[in-house]
């Protein structure tokens, strides 16, 4: 059998004679084959190159999303964590001002406060922020609600109850900070074992000391152990002493209000440096200064 071809006549414009090209038809088809396989390779190819360009797109576009939706958790963290000291530090003041009101007693101040309605949440087991989960915050919510009942009802509370708090020991006597704190330690002259009944406040020398609620001098003078010292009576049984002054600027009998000035830091008695010792006493009973002081 004759084989079959596929002529190709080329004509020159220059010359008059012309040229055949002769293909065998098997060879066509092979071409034609081959051209439609490249072409449905390179479709596949710009298909497959605008594909994975779109998802290069959607994937720095995701990446974004991450990051922000990161740095809001981070944000919501980090809040909810403030929102956490905040009412930490209200529960605190809330407790302060529970014993002030006479609702708790000072030996319980580090338990629960008495808080005025609200279920009581175990805070410290609340859910963890790492999703912001709604419990976390429905559980800040619901302590924020307990503290703010209670202030609410204390504040009503104190409206009628002014002069006992006027004669209640709230504030810090002096500027400084506690170098020894109440309760036992080791005593600095001997060092042995001993009962701290006060606060040291380490401050500088001649600061003003200041009565920390209204009451009356009972007595004024000089001891051997506490130097130059101020006694004061307040009332409903407080009472409070302030050692080792410079001076003291009251008299006995003086009436005197919560903030005057009754005295100067000194080291006058047994005292290593200049600093004030101060005593709170409840019913003839040293007791804690801190827990009454609500003044930050």
């Amino acid at each position: 059998m004759p084989k079959k071809f596929v002529s190709i006549v080329i004509v020159p414009n220059w010359k008059t004679s012309f040229r055949t090209i002769n293909i065998p038809q098997k060879a066509v088809r092979l071409m034609i084959g081959a051209g439609i396989s490249f072409l449905v390779l390179f479709v596949f190819f710009l298909l497959d190159y605008f594909s994975m360009t779109m998802t290069k797109a959607r994937y720095r576009e995701l990446l974004k999303e991450t990051a922000v939706q990161k740095e809001t958790i981070a944000t919501y963290e980090n809040t909810i964590s403030q929102m956490k000291e905040t009412i930490s530090n209200f529960e605190e003041y809330a407790r302060k001002i529970n014993v002030l009101a006479g609702l708790q007693s000072a030996e319980n101040l580090k338990g629960e406060p008495g808080l005025g309605g609200g279920e009581k949440v175990d805070f410290n087991h609340a859910p963890q922020i790492k999703n912001v989960e709604p419990g976390a915050l429905q559980a800040i919510k619901q302590r924020a609600d307990a503290v703010e009942k209670n202030l609410n009802y204390m504040l009503h509370f104190f409206e009628s109850q002014t002069a006992v708090l006027a004669t209640t020991p709230t504030i810090w006597p002096t500027v400084g900070w506690v170098s020894s704190s109440f309760g036992p330690r080791i005593d600095p002259f001997t060092g042995r074992n001993a009962f701290h009944a006060g606060l040291d406040i380490a401050t500088n020398l001649n600061n003003p000391v200041v009565a920390t609620a209204d009451g009356v001098v009972v007595q004024v003078g000089f001891d051997k152990y506490k130097g130059n010292y101020v006694s004061i009576s307040h009332g409903n049984g407080f009472s409070t002493e302030y050692w080792h002054l410079t001076k003291y600027a009251v008299r006995s009998g003086q009436k005197i209000n919560r903030g005057q000035v009754i005295g100067y830091v000194g080291k006058t008695g047994k005292a290593l440096g200049p600093h004030l010792h101060y005593e709170v006493h409840l019913n003839g009973k040293p007791i804690n200064p801190i827990h009454y002081i609500i003044e930050e």
